[in-house]
């Protein structure tokens, strides 16, 4: 009974000062909305990262000299980019030592104007005798490797080009295909591309449509023997054929985690310094409210009423302000995280958003973080409060 009376006595004592009570939450939900939404900004960048680094299924990544960039943009944020090499260095780099499986794949960009049965696509050729990518889902889904004239779709295309698991005809590049499966969903930028056999590149190349030429080739995927260090057995490649670069799988998107270091760093002394501004609000606040209500307390003290109980009194209004605008906060900040990240280039091309599990530890953060520091900001008024001596406050007056 005693508990139901305390909280009834702190909601009427907050209902007191409308108005104060109300700029104190509303900066608790500022801090606690940018704190949510930075937390999702970062995740979901770090997430999408790792699982596109999971999907590939590679150890190594070779790519043409100067083509890092352009690669990670294809399989990482879904741009649609070409870029080439010859084909006769798939024996260079088999000769390294370290390889163990190697795989190649062919990138054809598709734009509007140039292709206009398929807008904004990348045509990926690949290779069914050594693929382990691709493969997989063809034993298990379509039961056999695809035949001349027919394309599989990642799972964003299937949107793109209305396209389900009955056949449908498509021409890319002047050449007719059959649609016959759509991919699931991968997490990578190959979600966006549609897949053929590359035994389909002298008639694709014939067509004139593209610009790749005759025994030219992408990039290569690579497994490393087990016992060797995929970073070592890159380097070794990079050292011996000048004409590639190579990424490692830890290194993927590497350019991108460094960026992603700088946001951080902003939004951690955003983060900070509001903390510090709403702690001294709140600071500010609850000494306020600890002067207007000594007389009160004292009241309260002389009465009976004991230490604990004026502590409790004056946290369940601490926290009542506290959940109150942490709550508005999260609500907030994961809007906003929703809603402001189709604006952001990095996270729009992302196929990889935050789940319930992820979102909901992002909110017990955000509410604990809130709710954290509006009783940090009160503990000294509050130390003051229940120490006071009862007699010689009433006097005061």
């Amino acid at each position: 009974m005693a508990h139901f009376s305390l909280s009834i006595f702190a909601f009427k004592n907050l209902r007191r000062k409308p108005l104060r009570t109300a700029i104190l939450s509303l900066s608790i939900a500022l801090l606690v909305a940018v704190t949510v939404f930075s937390i999702s900004f970062v995740t979901r960048i770090n997430a999408s990262i790792n699982k596109a680094t999971e999907r590939l299924g590679a150890d190594i990544l070779i790519v043409p000299a100067g083509s890092r960039g352009a690669a990670e943009d294809v399989l990482l944020e879904s741009k649609s980019k070409s870029f080439f090499m010859d084909k006769s260095l798939i024996d260079k780099v088999k000769e390294i030592k370290g390889i163990d499986v190697l795989t190649y794949q062919t990138y054809l960009v598709t734009l509007t104007g140039k292709c206009c049965d398929v807008p904004d696509a990348v045509i990926v050729a690949f290779d069914q005798d050594t693929d382990f990518i691709i493969a997989p889902w063809l034993k298990e889904k379509l039961k056999r490797k695809l035949k001349k004239g027919e394309a599989v779709v990642g799972s964003e295309s299937a949107f793109n080009i209305d396209v389900g698991l009955m056949e449908v005809d498509s021409v890319l590049f002047g050449n007719v295909f059959k649609m016959v499966g759509v991919l699931d969903k991968t997490g990578t930028g190959l979600d966006t591309a549609i897949f053929v056999s590359d035994e389909n590149m002298p008639d694709i190349i014939k067509s004139g449509q593209s610009e790749i030429k005759p025994n030219q080739i992408s990039l290569m995927f690579a497994k490393v023997k087990s016992g060797y260090d995929s970073s070592k057995v890159a380097g070794k490649i990079e050292d011996s054929i000048i004409e590639v670069d190579t990424i490692a799988r830890k290194d993927i998107g590497k350019a991108m985690i460094d960026a992603l270091k700088d946001i951080n760093r902003i939004f951690l002394i955003t983060i900070t310094l509001a903390c510090i501004l709403s702690t001294f609000l709140a600071w500010s606040v609850f000494s306020a409210i600890a002067n207007e209500r000594a007389k009160e307390v004292g009241i309260m003290r002389a009465l009976g009423a004991k230490e604990s109980h004026i502590t409790k009194l004056f946290l369940t209004e601490v926290v009542i302000i506290g959940a109150i605008g942490s709550l508005a906060g999260v609500a907030g900040g994961t809007a906003l995280s929703i809603v402001l990240a189709k604006g952001f280039t990095i996270l729009k091309n992302l196929s990889v958003d935050l789940n319930i599990i992820q979102r909901s530890i992002i909110s017990v953060v955000g509410l604990c973080a809130g709710t954290g520091i509006c009783v940090s900001g009160a503990l000294f008024p509050l130390r003051r409060l229940k120490k006071m001596e009862p007699l010689s406050v009433i006097k005061e007056d």
